[in-house]
């Protein structure tokens, strides 16, 4: 049983629109960061059900390239976070607007 394209596509959207949401409302840099994270697992679906579509390999190398780059960027990022929560004991975005100069 072959799944359309459109129901992935479907998917995609909506775990891009909660992960747009939990940006622009959420104020904890962590629950920020996740959202953020699941913004790029929504567009890894999205590439993959396009190369299954188009029955090519590509929209799957890409993704191997997308998480790659997202695993370093979580443990920047990460690390980040962890200096901030240890320099201000909080990790409300709000008071870390406060460190720009």
């Amino acid at each position: 049983m072959s799944v359309p394209l459109e129901l992935y596509q479907i998917l995609a959207g909506v775990l891009f629109c909660i992960g747009v949401m939990g940006v622009l409302i959420r104020r904890n840099i962590l629950i920020i960061f996740m959202c953020v994270e699941l913004m790029l697992n929504a567009a890894n679906i999205s590439l993959v059900a396009f190369g299954r579509a188009l029955g090519s390999p590509d929209g799957q190398v890409l993704v191997f390239f997308v998480l790659a780059v997202a695993a370093a960027e979580v443990s920047v990022g990460l690390a980040i976070i962890i200096d901030l929560f240890r320099k201000r004991s909080t990790v409300d975005i709000n008071e870390v607007s406060l460190l720009r100069g």
